[in-house]
Formats: C-alpha cells, structure tokens, sequence
C-alpha cells in the first residue's frame, strides 16, 4: 500500500493541470471524494478543474463546501490536450466517467482510479482499489493520513458525508468498527456535521414527493412475490411535469427492499427515449448478489447489496431484459 500511496503522491506533485469528475447520477461518495480533493489540491496551488460530467448536481449535494466551483461540463466538452492528470474516484469503469460515447485517454494523460466497487479491474495507470472499504471516502482519508495530508474543515465535512451516504447512514454491511473511528476523527474536526447532513437530506424540490407518490402507486411483484420493481414510464413524468430523478430512484428500491418477502426492490424510470435509470437494492446480498444482476445486463454494476444500471432501451425492453437476467442468475425463484 505505501508504494502505491508513495506513486500517487508523485504523480500529484509532477502535473500541473489536474482532472476531477464526477460520476453519472453522482451521489454523496462521488461529491464528497472528489471535493476533499479538490480541497487538497487547490490547498498546495494546483490548477485544478472539476467537472460535473453526464449529471447535474442534486440540490443536497450542492450545499458541500465547495460545490460552487464545480464546472457545468462532461468529459466531451473538454480539450484534454489542456491536463496532464485525471484523478477517477469512485468509478468502477471508463462508463462512470461518461456513458454519452466511449471513453478514450490520450497518451500523455496520467490518470489515476481510487475506488471501492469490486468490479473495478483497474484501467488507470495507478489503481488504488479497496473493494471492502464502504465508500471511497475512507479510502481517500486513509490516503490524506498516509502522506501526511492536512485534513482541513471543508475536507473532512466532504469525506465525512461520503462516507455516511454509501454506508446507508451506517446501516449496510460494509460499516465497520474501522468506519466508525474514521468518521469520530472527521467530526472531531467538522463538528458542525449535522448541519451539514441536515441540508443533504433537507432540500428536495416540490415535484419530489409527487414523484415518490407516482413511484409507490406503481409497484408490482414478480417470482412468486419476491421480487418487487417500480418503473415509470416518461410519459408519466410529463404528463405530471416532473424531471428524472435518480436519488428518488435509490431511495425507492431502498423502500421496496424494505418489505418482508421482497428480497429485492428495484426502481426503474424511463430518463429519456431509450434510457433507462434502473437501482437495485437487497435484503440479503449473500443470497441476491445485485451487482451481479446489473453487470449481466451489460450496462450496470455497484456492489452486492446496492447497484444500478443505465440501459439504452425502451422501458418495457429494460424490463424485459431485467426480469430475464434475474431469471437466469436465479432460477431458483421460480417463473417470472
């Protein structure tokens, strides 16, 4: 590990423009990983640039220190030519970066992966990869320690909220006593964290709850009742002027995982024509392995108990196609 930290540290000092992104649908570890960053880098006079890539910024997320310097662009509106570095947190695949067309490095672009997802084989140059760690977050902190990082305010407020958002506010598998002596030392030093947690959780727009009103009125089960999906048509979401929203869709499957007997809750809303956003959550990852599920469709990936996948199709074809896979992994469950 510390030849690897010992990598990453010179490949930071010898750049002089570096690349941030985040990833599609970027959720709480996105952000906060690639904010502590940027933190970082500008703190030691790098000339850093952070793009928002394929998605806008949730208004929760938004509220992070730092979030206002984040560029409105995705990996296509830039001149590549201008860096010499690419920092790639918490993206499993070149996909994460953007799924508007393939992702190509040109040769003189050093880049760096440091992520969690085990389905990561590593396509950086130096690839820092933890696939038990909960969040990137605490590989990142762990990093920051490592070389002696300052671990500033704003950093820890980023890394602290990353971190709490991939380990379910503490509640998945993954946490550990390590987790949680982690996050006591990033309190220490952002005790203001509940506020922070406060405005992520606490600024939802008005067409939210309709939408969760039109996800739960949409809910039907398949495989003998053990298996539930939501899926909304964008006719729908127009019909009711409602924009797309992903964390909706995270916390929707989350719901539907919730019931006793559904061992999976997946949520699907059509984005776009042939573009579908699909989450899948678990009860019992040891048996319903969902990253499993998203990855043999072709267009997902995530982790055992929380995954996704962004499908380019219709939806009654993305349904199809999810129903079949399941069928297939799991023949156990009986017919669809």
């Amino acid at each position: 590990m510390k030849k690897i930290y010992s990598q990453i540290k010179s490949a930071i000092s010898d750049s002089h423009h570096i690349l941030l992104h985040l990833h599609p649908g970027s959720d709480a570890d996105s952000a906060g990983s690639a904010l502590a960053f940027y933190h970082y880098l500008t703190s030691i006079n790098k000339k850093v640039t952070l793009i928002s890539g394929d998605s806008n910024l949730s208004p929760g997320l938004a509220t992070l220190p730092g979030a206002d310097q984040i560029t409105p662009q995705n990996f296509f509106d830039l001149n590549i030519a201008d860096f010499d570095l690419f920092i790639i947190l918490d993206s499993s695949e070149k996909r994460q970066i953007s799924k508007l067309e393939e992702v190509v490095f040109p040769a003189h672009l050093k880049t760096i992966v440091i992520d969690h997802h085990a389905s990561n084989q590593g396509f950086g140059d130096l690839n820092l990869i933890e696939a038990d760690s909960p969040a990137t977050c605490q590989i990142v902190y762990k990093l920051f320690k490592a070389l002696k990082i300052k671990i500033s305010k704003e950093i820890a407020l980023c890394l602290f909220t990353g971190i709490f958002g991939d380990t379910g506010g503490f509640k998945y598998s993954s946490t550990t006593a390590e987790t949680f002596s982690i996050c006591a030392q990033l309190t220490k030093i952002a005790p203001n964290f509940t506020e922070t947690l406060f405005n992520l959780e606490n600024n939802d727009r008005p067409d939210r709850p309709k939408l969760l009103g039109l996800h739960l009125s949409h809910i039907e089960t398949h495989f003998n009742g053990r298996i539930a999906i939501s899926a909304l048509p964008l006719s729908l979401l127009k019909k009711n002027n409602i924009n797309p929203d992903d964390s909706v869709n995270a916390e929707i499957s989350n719901t539907l995982k919730s019931v006793v007997g559904w061992e999976i809750g997946i949520s699907m809303i059509e984005a776009g024509k042939d573009m579908v956003r699909v989450s899948f959550r678990t009860r019992d990852p040891a048996i319903f392995d969902v990253s499993e599920i998203a990855t043999a469709t072709g267009y997902g990936g995530g982790h055992k108990a929380a995954a996704g996948a962004s499908l380019p199709m219709s939806l009654s074809k993305a349904k199809r196609l999810i129903l079949r896979t399941i069928s297939r992994l799991h023949p156990e469950l009986g017919n669809i």
